[in-house]
């Protein structure tokens, strides 16, 4: 079939195989041209199929020849619907992997459920044995929570009071003025539920009693701070709290894991194009207006150059692991430096309808939106026949 990309706001219901393999192989390239890293031999991604996780994980394997194992959520294709791109993703790693005879596997199912950590460490004890970095970089809007069977969404909401500020819509380009009304505290508590360090914990907690985890093993989970303009709707929101609870939890890990001499960390990265971050309001917007300013400075990095960063400048620098005052990896350092967040304050000041495209790259913004589902990609011929019945290699 020809696939093209269909919208629904903020939601691609489509994605393209090609240009999903194509992009991860942009990855992989960017990782081998690198100085290899000195890290870990045997990885567990949790929320392996896009963004981070994904990148995490091509980091680790092609740049330290790590074997890994990738969490994800099942969501194959057939020969009448296309997969969803972390399934396409998935497969062109796997792939990827296979052909440097990297030991790989691809495990599908629900992060919350006990029955997939389960599985996962019975994958670990059949094949690596035991891994020495878990990377836990799981995005969703709702949790089913295997103790009680409750199911709660999260929000994206300020506290306290209503906000009001600018937005886009990223498809038309068209500035508008929003008000988002404050979270009630149930839908806080939702919140920290589902993107809080709860399910973090319960992962480390199970892999360490099960006895799958190296000495000295590290695991990271990935957080936000953000600017000024996004404060309100972001780090003093909802999803705020449920970024505290991940750092509050990262301290309990390290506590339990000082048995292995093991640490955990939470990686505070800069802001990307996402899935998660196009449906929050004034935040597309923002990414707008810094990714001009981070390209015209040379500052500007994907996910994969952040990971490499984290990787080699960070948890595998050959010595102690540069944290803030707050225990935290900050590779969010160019993004928050002085002169940019002064220019792209500048830009939020003067932008409108009309001169979006002149002094933003919202059209960058729009091609990276794409690109998270395969489309847009460079050197790829979208009007050419494809079977969106892809396989997943190493699937357990």
């Amino acid at each position: 079939m020809i696939i093209k990309p269909r919208t629904r706001g903020f939601i691609c219901t489509t994605s393209h195989p090609v240009g999903c393999a194509r992009q991860v192989e942009e990855q992989i390239h960017y990782i081998k041209g690198k100085p290899a890293i000195r890290g870990p031999q045997n990885v567990l991604v949790i929320g392996a199929s896009t963004g981070y996780g994904l990148s995490a994980r091509i980091a680790a394997a092609f740049g330290a020849g790590a074997n890994t194992i990738g969490v994800y959520r099942t969501s194959a294709g057939s020969e009448k619907r296309t997969a969803s791109a972390g399934w396409y993703n998935s497969a062109a790693f796997e792939e990827e992997a296979r052909k440097l005879g990297l030991k790989s596997y691809s495990v599908t199912g629900d992060a919350f459920d006990d029955e997939t950590k389960d599985h996962v460490i019975k994958v670990i004890r059949q094949e690596l044995g035991q891994v020495d970095l878990v990377v836990y970089s799981v995005a969703t809007a709702r949790r089913n929570d295997p103790s009680t069977g409750e199911v709660v969404n999260s929000v994206l909401k300020p506290i306290g009071l209503p906000y009001t500020n600018k937005t886009v819509n990223f498809h038309t380009g068209e500035v508008t003025s929003i008000t988002i009304e404050p979270a009630t505290e149930e839908e806080i508590k939702h919140t920290v539920a589902v993107m809080g360090g709860d399910d973090w914990e319960h992962w480390m907690t199970r892999l360490q009693d099960a006895g799958v985890l190296a000495e000295g093993v590290k695991t990271v989970a990935f957080s936000y701070i953000g600017s000024d303009i996004t404060q309100a709707v972001y780090r003093q929101g909802s999803i705020g709290r449920a970024k505290d609870d991940l750092e509050a939890t990262a301290d309990r890990l390290t506590d339990k894991l000082s048995t292995i001499h093991g640490q955990a960390y939470v990686t505070v990265s800069k802001a990307l194009v996402t899935q998660s971050s196009s449906a929050i309001p004034v935040v597309p917007l923002y990414i707008a207006a810094l990714y001009k300013v981070m390209k015209e400075k040379g500052l500007h990095e994907g996910s994969i150059e952040q990971m490499y960063r984290l990787f080699s400048d960070r948890l595998y620098n050959g010595g102690e692991t540069p944290v803030d005052e707050k225990g935290r990896i900050r590779i969010d350092d160019w993004e928050l430096r002085e002169d940019v967040q002064d220019e792209v304050k500048r830009i939020w000041e003067m932008v409108t309808t009309d001169n979006i495209h002149d002094i933003s790259d919202l059209d960058g913004y729009r091609r990276e939106f794409f690109q998270l589902f395969g489309f847009e990609t460079q050197d790829v011929d979208y009007e050419v026949d494809v079977n969106p019945d892809v396989q997943v290699l190493n699937l357990r």
